[in-house]
Protein backbone atom coordinates (compact mmCIF):
# COMPACT_ATOMS: atom_id res chain seq x y z
CA UNK A 1 0.00 0.00 0.00
CA UNK A 2 1.24 3.46 -1.10
CA UNK A 3 2.71 5.33 2.08
CA UNK A 4 0.26 8.26 2.81
CA UNK A 5 3.36 10.67 3.63
CA UNK A 6 3.95 10.32 -0.18
CA UNK A 7 0.68 11.87 -2.01
CA UNK A 8 0.98 12.53 -5.54
CA UNK A 9 -0.93 15.84 -6.82
CA UNK A 10 -4.04 13.93 -7.75
CA UNK A 11 -4.28 11.61 -4.55
CA UNK A 12 -6.87 13.55 -2.92
CA UNK A 13 -9.19 12.63 -5.17
CA UNK A 14 -11.94 11.00 -3.16
CA UNK A 15 -14.99 9.08 -4.26
CA UNK A 16 -16.99 11.92 -3.47
CA UNK A 17 -14.85 13.61 -6.05
CA UNK A 18 -15.46 11.22 -8.52
CA UNK A 19 -19.42 11.21 -8.28
CA UNK A 20 -19.53 15.68 -8.23
CA UNK A 21 -16.97 15.58 -10.87
CA UNK A 22 -18.46 12.81 -13.10
CA UNK A 23 -16.35 12.01 -16.39
CA UNK A 24 -13.90 14.04 -15.92
CA UNK A 25 -13.87 11.97 -11.97
CA UNK A 26 -13.87 9.16 -13.44
CA UNK A 27 -10.51 9.93 -15.95
CA UNK A 28 -8.56 11.18 -13.11
CA UNK A 29 -9.33 8.68 -10.97
CA UNK A 30 -8.19 6.20 -13.29
CA UNK A 31 -4.35 7.49 -13.59
CA UNK A 32 -4.53 8.45 -10.02
CA UNK A 33 -2.54 5.91 -7.11
CA UNK A 34 -5.22 4.23 -5.07
CA UNK A 35 -4.99 5.71 -1.05
CA UNK A 36 -8.06 3.79 0.42
CA UNK A 37 -9.20 0.45 -0.80
CA UNK A 38 -12.65 0.17 -1.06
CA UNK A 39 -12.86 -2.51 1.49
CA UNK A 40 -11.38 -2.21 4.80
CA UNK A 41 -11.32 -5.69 6.81
CA UNK A 42 -14.61 -6.94 4.97
CA UNK A 43 -16.34 -3.48 5.86
CA UNK A 44 -16.76 -0.72 3.04
CA UNK A 45 -14.01 2.03 4.05
CA UNK A 46 -16.01 5.62 5.07
CA UNK A 47 -13.93 6.84 2.59
CA UNK A 48 -15.71 5.50 -0.35
CA UNK A 49 -19.45 4.83 1.12
CA UNK A 50 -22.05 6.98 -0.41
CA UNK A 51 -24.00 9.60 1.65
CA UNK A 52 -27.93 9.28 0.59
CA UNK A 53 -30.56 11.57 1.85
CA UNK A 54 -33.98 10.92 1.81
CA UNK A 55 -36.67 13.50 0.54
CA UNK A 56 -40.59 12.31 2.18
CA UNK A 57 -40.70 9.89 4.63
CA UNK A 58 -44.10 8.06 4.08
CA UNK A 59 -45.39 5.11 2.62
CA UNK A 60 -43.24 4.47 -0.13
CA UNK A 61 -39.85 5.58 1.67
CA UNK A 62 -39.88 2.85 4.14
CA UNK A 63 -38.78 -0.06 1.61
CA UNK A 64 -36.17 2.19 0.33
CA UNK A 65 -34.87 3.36 4.12
CA UNK A 66 -34.78 -0.14 5.20
CA UNK A 67 -32.34 -1.34 1.67
CA UNK A 68 -29.91 1.65 1.93
CA UNK A 69 -29.63 1.50 6.07
CA UNK A 70 -28.78 -2.12 5.55
CA UNK A 71 -25.93 -1.38 3.20
CA UNK A 72 -22.48 -1.22 4.32
CA UNK A 73 -21.73 1.08 1.40
CA UNK A 74 -23.76 3.71 2.02
CA UNK A 75 -25.06 6.05 5.01
CA UNK A 76 -28.19 7.42 5.26
CA UNK A 77 -26.88 11.39 6.69
CA UNK A 78 -30.39 12.86 6.07
CA UNK A 79 -34.40 12.76 6.16
CA UNK A 80 -36.61 14.80 5.04
CA UNK A 81 -40.62 15.49 5.80
CA UNK A 82 -42.76 18.28 5.16
CA UNK A 83 -44.38 16.68 8.49
CA UNK A 84 -40.76 17.17 10.94
CA UNK A 85 -41.57 14.27 13.25
CA UNK A 86 -42.20 11.47 10.63
CA UNK A 87 -38.46 12.90 9.72
CA UNK A 88 -37.24 12.56 13.21
CA UNK A 89 -38.36 9.65 14.02
CA UNK A 90 -36.08 8.18 11.11
CA UNK A 91 -33.84 9.96 11.75
CA UNK A 92 -33.94 8.09 15.60
CA UNK A 93 -33.94 4.62 13.52
CA UNK A 94 -31.04 5.62 11.25
CA UNK A 95 -28.98 6.91 14.43
CA UNK A 96 -29.71 3.73 16.54
CA UNK A 97 -28.24 1.55 13.36
CA UNK A 98 -25.51 3.02 13.08
CA UNK A 99 -24.55 3.40 16.62
CA UNK A 100 -22.00 1.58 17.30
CA UNK A 101 -19.86 3.95 14.71
CA UNK A 102 -20.32 6.67 16.69
CA UNK A 103 -16.18 5.91 18.45
CA UNK A 104 -14.98 5.73 15.32
CA UNK A 105 -14.06 9.35 14.73
CA UNK A 106 -16.00 9.27 11.11
CA UNK A 107 -19.72 8.89 12.35
CA UNK A 108 -21.27 12.45 12.28
CA UNK A 109 -25.09 11.79 12.69
CA UNK A 110 -28.14 11.79 11.10
CA UNK A 111 -29.87 15.26 10.65
CA UNK A 112 -33.48 15.29 9.84
CA UNK A 113 -35.16 18.44 8.30
CA UNK A 114 -38.50 19.71 7.56
CA UNK A 115 -37.75 21.34 3.92
CA UNK A 116 -36.00 20.17 0.78
CA UNK A 117 -33.74 22.56 0.29
CA UNK A 118 -32.04 22.49 3.51
CA UNK A 119 -31.06 19.08 2.73
CA UNK A 120 -30.36 20.20 -0.73
CA UNK A 121 -27.77 22.33 0.78
CA UNK A 122 -25.20 20.04 1.53
CA UNK A 123 -22.39 19.25 -0.37
CA UNK A 124 -21.46 16.35 1.73
CA UNK A 125 -24.45 14.39 0.21
CA UNK A 126 -24.04 12.51 -3.16
CA UNK A 127 -27.98 10.94 -3.65
CA UNK A 128 -30.89 11.49 -2.80
CA UNK A 129 -34.36 9.20 -2.79
CA UNK A 130 -36.92 11.40 -3.75
CA UNK A 131 -40.72 9.44 -2.02
CA UNK A 132 -42.86 12.66 -1.93
CA UNK A 133 -46.52 12.36 -3.21
CA UNK A 134 -45.76 12.88 -7.38
CA UNK A 135 -46.91 17.08 -7.45
CA UNK A 136 -43.04 17.16 -5.77
CA UNK A 137 -41.36 14.84 -8.07
CA UNK A 138 -40.36 17.19 -10.49
CA UNK A 139 -39.04 20.32 -8.28
CA UNK A 140 -37.36 18.67 -6.09
CA UNK A 141 -35.43 16.03 -8.42
CA UNK A 142 -34.50 19.17 -10.65
CA UNK A 143 -33.33 20.86 -7.70
CA UNK A 144 -31.09 18.11 -6.19
CA UNK A 145 -29.36 17.49 -9.49
CA UNK A 146 -28.78 21.27 -9.90
CA UNK A 147 -27.03 20.82 -6.46
CA UNK A 148 -24.45 18.47 -7.63
CA UNK A 149 -26.83 14.89 -6.20
CA UNK A 150 -27.36 11.74 -8.42
CA UNK A 151 -31.34 11.10 -8.26
CA UNK A 152 -33.52 7.79 -7.43
CA UNK A 153 -37.10 9.23 -7.84
CA UNK A 154 -40.09 7.34 -7.54
CA UNK A 155 -42.88 6.89 -9.97
CA UNK A 156 -44.40 8.20 -12.18
CA UNK A 157 -41.12 10.57 -12.46
CA UNK A 158 -43.76 13.77 -12.98
CA UNK A 159 -46.87 15.44 -12.37
CA UNK A 160 -46.99 16.82 -16.38
CA UNK A 161 -45.62 16.01 -19.30
CA UNK A 162 -43.84 19.00 -19.77
CA UNK A 163 -41.64 18.31 -16.18
CA UNK A 164 -40.28 14.98 -17.77
CA UNK A 165 -38.63 17.18 -20.52
CA UNK A 166 -37.06 19.54 -18.41
CA UNK A 167 -35.85 17.11 -15.93
CA UNK A 168 -34.14 15.37 -19.08
CA UNK A 169 -32.70 18.18 -19.97
CA UNK A 170 -31.12 19.27 -16.13
CA UNK A 171 -29.43 15.71 -15.88
CA UNK A 172 -27.59 15.91 -19.51
CA UNK A 173 -26.50 19.07 -18.76
CA UNK A 174 -25.67 18.23 -15.15
CA UNK A 175 -24.04 15.28 -15.80
CA UNK A 176 -26.17 13.18 -13.20
CA UNK A 177 -27.50 9.66 -12.88
CA UNK A 178 -30.83 9.53 -12.16
CA UNK A 179 -32.95 6.11 -11.74
CA UNK A 180 -36.98 6.19 -12.04
CA UNK A 181 -38.80 3.47 -9.57
CA UNK A 182 -39.98 1.42 -12.00
CA UNK A 183 -38.62 -1.24 -10.16
CA UNK A 184 -40.28 -3.69 -12.48
CA UNK A 185 -37.40 -3.63 -15.02
CA UNK A 186 -34.76 -5.41 -12.15
CA UNK A 187 -37.04 -8.41 -11.86
CA UNK A 188 -36.39 -11.20 -14.33
CA UNK A 189 -39.73 -12.12 -14.85
CA UNK A 190 -40.65 -8.79 -17.16
CA UNK A 191 -37.02 -8.81 -18.16
CA UNK A 192 -37.49 -12.09 -20.22
CA UNK A 193 -41.06 -11.69 -21.28
CA UNK A 194 -39.79 -8.29 -22.64
CA UNK A 195 -36.71 -10.33 -23.97
CA UNK A 196 -39.57 -12.86 -25.70
CA UNK A 197 -41.46 -10.45 -27.30
CA UNK A 198 -38.39 -8.40 -28.74
CA UNK A 199 -36.80 -11.74 -30.45
CA UNK A 200 -39.53 -12.54 -32.19
CA UNK A 201 -40.91 -15.47 -29.92
CA UNK A 202 -44.82 -15.10 -29.92
CA UNK A 203 -44.45 -13.72 -33.47
CA UNK A 204 -45.74 -10.70 -35.26
CA UNK A 205 -47.71 -8.60 -31.63
CA UNK A 206 -51.34 -8.39 -32.54
CA UNK A 207 -52.95 -7.04 -29.27
CA UNK A 208 -51.60 -6.02 -25.46
CA UNK A 209 -53.65 -5.76 -22.44
CA UNK A 210 -52.73 -4.80 -18.96
CA UNK A 211 -54.82 -4.76 -15.68
CA UNK A 212 -54.59 -1.18 -13.70
CA UNK A 213 -57.32 -1.58 -11.12
CA UNK A 214 -59.16 1.69 -10.37
CA UNK A 215 -59.47 4.02 -7.40
CA UNK A 216 -62.82 5.37 -5.50
CA UNK A 217 -63.94 8.72 -7.10
CA UNK A 218 -62.35 11.89 -5.62
CA UNK A 219 -64.75 12.94 -3.11
CA UNK A 220 -65.40 16.54 -1.41
CA UNK A 221 -64.01 16.14 1.69
CA UNK A 222 -65.18 18.31 4.64
CA UNK A 223 -62.27 20.97 6.66
CA UNK A 224 -60.34 19.26 9.56
CA UNK A 225 -57.73 20.64 11.34
CA UNK A 226 -54.40 21.02 10.23
CA UNK A 227 -51.72 18.63 12.79
CA UNK A 228 -49.49 20.53 14.85
CA UNK A 229 -45.75 20.53 13.19
CA UNK A 230 -47.49 19.90 9.82
CA UNK A 231 -46.95 22.35 7.06
CA UNK A 232 -50.18 22.06 4.99
CA UNK A 233 -49.53 24.23 2.37
CA UNK A 234 -46.21 23.29 1.48
CA UNK A 235 -47.67 19.59 1.39
CA UNK A 236 -50.27 21.36 -1.33
CA UNK A 237 -46.70 23.08 -3.19
CA UNK A 238 -47.77 23.72 -6.64
CA UNK A 239 -50.94 22.03 -6.83
CA UNK A 240 -54.49 24.63 -6.38
CA UNK A 241 -54.97 25.18 -2.36
CA UNK A 242 -57.88 22.90 -0.93
CA UNK A 243 -59.06 22.21 2.63
CA UNK A 244 -56.98 20.03 5.40
CA UNK A 245 -58.78 16.35 5.44
CA UNK A 246 -56.15 13.65 6.16
CA UNK A 247 -57.46 11.55 3.16
CA UNK A 248 -56.58 13.97 1.25
CA UNK A 249 -53.02 13.75 2.27
CA UNK A 250 -52.47 10.02 3.41
CA UNK A 251 -50.43 7.59 1.44
CA UNK A 252 -53.30 4.57 1.25
CA UNK A 253 -52.51 2.29 -1.73
CA UNK A 254 -56.06 2.52 -1.98
CA UNK A 255 -56.60 5.86 -2.41
CA UNK A 256 -55.66 8.87 -0.50
CA UNK A 257 -53.84 11.64 -2.60
CA UNK A 258 -53.89 9.06 -5.47
CA UNK A 259 -57.65 9.68 -6.12
CA UNK A 260 -57.27 13.04 -6.99
CA UNK A 261 -56.06 14.77 -10.29
CA UNK A 262 -54.40 17.46 -8.36
CA UNK A 263 -51.78 15.45 -7.25
CA UNK A 264 -51.25 12.87 -10.33
CA UNK A 265 -52.87 10.88 -13.14
CA UNK A 266 -55.20 8.55 -11.07
CA UNK A 267 -54.55 4.68 -11.77
CA UNK A 268 -52.86 5.60 -15.01
CA UNK A 269 -49.92 7.42 -12.97
CA UNK A 270 -50.03 4.54 -10.24
CA UNK A 271 -49.90 0.95 -11.91
CA UNK A 272 -49.87 2.81 -15.42
CA UNK A 273 -46.54 4.44 -14.49
CA UNK A 274 -45.38 0.38 -14.29
CA UNK A 275 -47.12 -1.79 -16.70
CA UNK A 276 -46.59 0.63 -19.72
CA UNK A 277 -43.05 0.70 -19.03
CA UNK A 278 -42.71 -2.83 -19.37
CA UNK A 279 -44.63 -2.39 -22.51
CA UNK A 280 -42.54 0.39 -23.65
CA UNK A 281 -39.55 -1.99 -22.93
CA UNK A 282 -40.82 -5.01 -24.87
CA UNK A 283 -41.65 -2.86 -27.69
CA UNK A 284 -38.28 -0.92 -27.87
CA UNK A 285 -39.65 2.04 -27.39
CA UNK A 286 -37.62 3.92 -24.57
CA UNK A 287 -37.11 7.05 -26.68
CA UNK A 288 -40.54 6.94 -28.39
CA UNK A 289 -44.15 6.28 -27.40
CA UNK A 290 -47.50 6.12 -28.90
CA UNK A 291 -49.40 8.20 -31.39
CA UNK A 292 -53.07 8.16 -30.40
CA UNK A 293 -55.06 8.03 -26.91
CA UNK A 294 -58.63 6.72 -26.76
CA UNK A 295 -60.66 6.85 -23.58
CA UNK A 296 -63.00 4.38 -22.31
CA UNK A 297 -66.46 5.10 -23.58
CA UNK A 298 -65.33 7.06 -26.93
CA UNK A 299 -67.46 6.00 -29.33
CA UNK A 300 -68.41 3.23 -27.60
CA UNK A 301 -64.99 1.52 -27.07
CA UNK A 302 -64.70 -0.73 -24.34
CA UNK A 303 -61.42 -0.05 -22.54
CA UNK A 304 -58.93 2.68 -22.32
CA UNK A 305 -56.53 2.24 -25.46
CA UNK A 306 -53.47 3.77 -26.34
CA UNK A 307 -52.24 3.16 -30.31
CA UNK A 308 -48.42 3.15 -31.73
CA UNK A 309 -47.88 4.00 -35.26
CA UNK A 310 -47.90 0.64 -36.49
CA UNK A 311 -51.71 0.07 -35.60
CA UNK A 312 -50.69 -2.43 -32.20
CA UNK A 313 -53.30 -1.34 -29.85
CA UNK A 314 -52.14 -1.81 -25.64
CA UNK A 315 -55.80 -1.87 -24.29
CA UNK A 316 -56.53 -1.27 -20.17
CA UNK A 317 -58.39 -4.15 -19.19
CA UNK A 318 -58.98 -3.77 -15.33
CA UNK A 319 -60.58 -7.69 -14.76
CA UNK A 320 -60.16 -10.44 -16.56
CA UNK A 321 -56.48 -11.08 -17.17
CA UNK A 322 -54.16 -14.05 -15.83
CA UNK A 323 -51.51 -12.05 -14.68
CA UNK A 324 -50.84 -8.16 -14.88
CA UNK A 325 -49.69 -7.44 -18.62
CA UNK A 326 -50.60 -9.99 -21.49
CA UNK A 327 -48.72 -10.26 -24.73
CA UNK A 328 -50.82 -11.88 -27.49
CA UNK A 329 -48.62 -12.78 -31.40
CA UNK A 330 -49.55 -14.25 -34.15
CA UNK A 331 -47.22 -17.38 -32.53
CA UNK A 332 -48.34 -17.58 -28.93
CA UNK A 333 -48.92 -15.35 -25.54
CA UNK A 334 -47.03 -14.19 -22.67
CA UNK A 335 -48.89 -13.58 -19.28
CA UNK A 336 -46.55 -11.48 -16.85
CA UNK A 337 -46.56 -10.07 -13.51
CA UNK A 338 -44.74 -9.44 -10.02
CA UNK A 339 -43.72 -12.56 -8.06
CA UNK A 340 -41.94 -14.46 -10.70
CA UNK A 341 -44.93 -15.08 -12.60
CA UNK A 342 -44.74 -15.65 -16.06
CA UNK A 343 -46.65 -18.44 -18.30
CA UNK A 344 -46.41 -18.70 -22.22
CA UNK A 345 -48.47 -20.02 -24.94
CA UNK A 346 -46.68 -22.25 -26.34
CA UNK A 347 -45.53 -23.53 -22.47
CA UNK A 348 -42.06 -23.83 -23.41
CA UNK A 349 -41.32 -20.28 -24.03
CA UNK A 350 -40.88 -19.64 -20.56
CA UNK A 351 -37.94 -22.33 -20.21
CA UNK A 352 -36.29 -21.60 -23.97
CA UNK A 353 -32.66 -19.60 -23.00
CA UNK A 354 -31.95 -16.63 -24.94
CA UNK A 355 -29.56 -17.29 -27.92
CA UNK A 356 -26.42 -15.27 -27.87
CA UNK A 357 -26.89 -13.60 -31.20
CA UNK A 358 -30.57 -12.41 -29.85
CA UNK A 359 -31.24 -9.50 -28.27
CA UNK A 360 -30.26 -9.44 -24.66
CA UNK A 361 -31.70 -6.52 -22.66
CA UNK A 362 -30.20 -4.44 -19.56
CA UNK A 363 -29.66 -6.91 -16.17
CA UNK A 364 -30.62 -5.42 -13.02
CA UNK A 365 -31.69 -7.69 -10.70
CA UNK A 366 -31.83 -5.27 -7.54
CA UNK A 367 -33.34 -1.41 -8.92
CA UNK A 368 -31.67 -0.14 -5.56
CA UNK A 369 -28.35 -1.20 -6.63
CA UNK A 370 -28.51 -0.76 -9.87
CA UNK A 371 -28.54 2.96 -8.80
CA UNK A 372 -25.72 3.16 -6.32
CA UNK A 373 -23.73 1.02 -8.92
CA UNK A 374 -24.47 3.89 -11.68
CA UNK A 375 -23.58 6.48 -9.06
CA UNK A 376 -19.89 5.11 -8.96
CA UNK A 377 -19.45 3.99 -12.64
CA UNK A 378 -21.72 7.10 -13.88
CA UNK A 379 -23.35 5.06 -16.47
CA UNK A 380 -27.19 5.01 -16.84
CA UNK A 381 -29.22 3.25 -14.50
CA UNK A 382 -31.99 1.03 -16.01
CA UNK A 383 -34.85 3.27 -15.93
CA UNK A 384 -33.18 6.59 -16.70
CA UNK A 385 -34.64 9.64 -16.66
CA UNK A 386 -35.66 9.58 -20.08
CA UNK A 387 -37.18 6.46 -20.07
CA UNK A 388 -39.31 7.59 -17.06
CA UNK A 389 -40.14 10.82 -19.18
CA UNK A 390 -41.19 8.49 -22.02
CA UNK A 391 -43.16 6.08 -19.62
CA UNK A 392 -45.03 8.87 -17.46
CA UNK A 393 -46.29 10.87 -21.11
CA UNK A 394 -48.18 7.86 -21.62
CA UNK A 395 -49.69 8.54 -17.92
CA UNK A 396 -50.37 11.83 -18.46
CA UNK A 397 -51.86 11.55 -22.00
CA UNK A 398 -54.24 8.85 -20.96
CA UNK A 399 -55.22 10.40 -18.17
CA UNK A 400 -55.90 13.73 -19.92
CA UNK A 401 -58.20 12.23 -22.81
CA UNK A 402 -59.79 10.50 -19.65
CA UNK A 403 -60.40 13.99 -18.67
CA UNK A 404 -61.53 15.73 -21.83
CA UNK A 405 -63.73 12.81 -22.99
CA UNK A 406 -62.36 11.88 -26.58
CA UNK A 407 -59.07 11.07 -28.46
CA UNK A 408 -55.61 13.07 -28.33
CA UNK A 409 -53.11 12.15 -31.15
CA UNK A 410 -49.62 12.80 -30.28
CA UNK A 411 -46.26 13.41 -32.06
CA UNK A 412 -43.67 11.46 -30.12
CA UNK A 413 -40.51 13.23 -31.66
CA UNK A 414 -42.35 16.87 -31.20
CA UNK A 415 -43.94 15.66 -28.01
CA UNK A 416 -46.52 17.70 -29.17
CA UNK A 417 -50.40 17.20 -29.17
CA UNK A 418 -51.98 17.41 -32.70
CA UNK A 419 -54.79 19.80 -33.51
CA UNK A 420 -56.14 19.78 -29.94
CA UNK A 421 -55.53 23.38 -28.28
CA UNK A 422 -57.24 22.83 -25.12
CA UNK A 423 -56.32 18.94 -24.55
CA UNK A 424 -52.23 20.74 -25.10
CA UNK A 425 -52.86 22.83 -22.26
CA UNK A 426 -53.20 20.10 -20.10
CA UNK A 427 -49.54 19.15 -20.95
CA UNK A 428 -48.76 21.77 -18.11
CA UNK A 429 -50.37 22.92 -15.13
CA UNK A 430 -50.24 26.45 -13.69
CA UNK A 431 -48.54 26.08 -10.29
CA UNK A 432 -49.73 28.17 -7.44
CA UNK A 433 -47.62 30.68 -5.42
CA UNK A 434 -44.92 30.78 -4.19
CA UNK A 435 -44.08 27.46 -5.87
CA UNK A 436 -44.46 28.44 -9.47
CA UNK A 437 -41.24 26.93 -11.46
CA UNK A 438 -39.33 24.04 -11.06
Amino acid sequence: MNSPEKKSPSAGLSRRTIVKQGLAGIIAYAVAPTFVPSSLFGRTAPSNRLNIGFIGNGLQFAGHFSAVLGRDDCRVVALCDVMLAKATKRRDEAEKTYGAEQSDGVYRGVKAYQYSEELLARDDIDAVWICTPDHWHAPIANAAMKSGKDVYCEKPMTLTQREGRVLVDTARRCGRVFQTGSQQRSEYSFRKAAEMVRNGWIGDLTRIRTNLGEFPPALALPEQPIPAGFDYDRWLGPTPWRPYHEKRVEGNYGGGWRCFYEYGARKNGDWGAHHFDIIQWALGMDHSGPVEFIPKGWQGAQYQTHVYANGLHVERVDSGLKAMIEFTGSKGTIWVGRNEVLETDPPELAARPLRGEETHLYVSENHQSNFLDCVRSRQRPIADVEIGHRTATICHLNAIAERIGRPIHWDPVKEEIIGDEIASRWLDRPRRAPYGTL
